[in-house]
């Protein structure tokens, strides 16, 4: 759907369906390893691939999302670069975070079938404790970023994506607890999965709010009478 969407758009934008095709390919290779999941009976490091594959989908459809409200020009900073780097900081432990929950689902008691399947080879409350020491590391970013962007008077809109963020790790962590102290409940494991790509759209989201795109159409040339010095009047002899 997104192909068609995009190619239909008046000017075609290339950038646009090469994200949209991207989306494709990513929906395609995570057919093929869905297919190998069950094949290998559910084998936790390939369910851990296919859960993260999942979610560099949801990272170029939000990219996509929106670039398509944007023009095509070379972006334009709307932040200090410290503020930048600070943004692409919680890009990159946001990554780690995810990645240390599938190691905490991968090594725990509920693995997607009643059938004895292997789990990762390590203790899973030893995992549970990893990751929540880079949730705590995301959130002191993020309570960081929040700050700054006020203090650097930021676009409201930024404000709002950093604001939006925090809620989402307050509340994501929140469930997170439970989850642990309840004997992981099946509910909350799913809570908790949906609660991630809901925390990665908002990263995703903020990052793309620290830049600005405009129209690359390049501005019209003066017309031959703009480049004519203007002469005085004649005056009788």
């Amino acid at each position: 759907w997104a192909i068609i969407a995009v190619s239909s758009m008046k000017p075609r934008r290339r950038k646009l369906t090469r994200l949209a095709w991207s989306q494709f390919w990513i929906v395609l290779g995570n057919a093929v390893l869905g297919g190998i999941t069950v094949w290998a009976g559910l084998n936790p490091w390939t369910v851990a691939g296919h859960f993260l594959l999942a979610n560099v989908l949801l990272t170029v459809a939000v990219i996509t999302w929106t670039r398509i409200g944007e023009g095509d020009g070379p972006p334009r900073p709307r932040a200090p670069l410290p503020v930048r780097r600070l943004a692409w900081a919680i890009v990159a432990t946001t990554v780690v975070l995810i990645v240390l929950g599938t190691s905490v689902t991968g090594s725990g008691k509920h693995a997607g079938d009643s059938s004895d399947v292997p789990r990762m080879p390590w203790d899973w409350s030893a995992a549970a404790h990893v990751h929540a020491i880079a949730a705590w590391v995301v959130c002191a970013l993020a309570i960081a970023m929040w700050l700054a962007l006020r203090v650097v008077d930021a676009p409201a809109d930024t404000r709002a994506r950093a604001r939006d963020l925090l809620l989402g790790l307050l509340a994501q962590g929140a469930i997170g607890y439970v989850q642990y102290f309840s004997d992981v409940p099946e509910i909350l494991v799913g809570i908790h999965m949906f609660g991630s790509a809901i925390l990665l759209i908002a990263v995703v989201r903020l990052v793309l709010s620290m830049r600005e795109r405009g129209d690359d159409t390049p501005a019209p040339l003066p017309g031959p009478s703009a480049e004519r010095p203007e002469t005085a009047p004649a005056t009788a002899v």
